[in-house]
């Protein structure tokens, strides 16, 4: 990754993080290298992460790597919160009723999910800081025109009530916070 690329990788967990319960275990969708973790390592209890390129399984301070899909690979454990910063454009939409069932699954009542989408219109301004190489811009080829107004068409009928949306980055971004209702999921 690139500079800019941790910068904003940085700005969405710094969105986030306010969302996160302090103490929880977090599930960290989309991982990467376990940034959210090493940022936050004061405020969460440790947790999971998970990423088609993650650094290979391992665990380190309370926190387990775990090179996979989700929902496919995902532990068989209960969480307090979710996150899914810059992920979701990159799901088949064929996954998406998977990806809400699992995420109900996987946190407790009340548990909150956090979700991160671009708008549309980054994936342009991505390719053309890609072309003046200042962006990696991490998988853009699999973003298929994922419009933000889906994001809740995921994760309602899986059991979640929309708490906070919000616009951030500029307006380039989406912060979506869900909590999972009693009984969902």
């Amino acid at each position: 990754m690139k500079a800019l690329d941790h910068l904003l990788q940085r700005w969405r967990i710094a969105v986030a993080a306010s969302w996160i319960p302090s103490g929880a275990r977090v599930l960290d969708v989309g991982c990467a290298d376990g940034a959210l973790f090493n940022l936050l390592r004061d405020r969460v209890a440790g947790g999971v992460g998970i990423d088609p390129d993650a650094p290979g399984t391992r665990t380190r301070d309370g926190v387990r790597l775990v090179r996979g899909l989700f929902p496919d690979d995902a532990p068989d454990e209960r969480f307090g919160a979710i996150t899914m910063l810059a992920v979701v454009e990159h799901l088949p939409a064929s996954s998406y009723a998977a990806v809400g069932g699992a995420a109900a699954r996987l946190l407790g009542d009340g548990g909150r999910l956090i979700v991160t989408v671009p708008e549309p219109v980054v994936d342009r301004i991505v390719e053309l800081l890609q072309r003046l190489r200042l962006l990696e811009g991490m998988s853009l080829e699999e973003h298929h025109g994922f419009a933000t107004a889906q994001t809740r068409a995921i994760f309602e009928p899986a059991g979640f009530r929309l708490v906070r949306h919000r616009r951030f980055q500029l307006g380039l971004n989406n912060l979506f916070v869900f909590e999972r209702r009693a009984g969902g999921g």
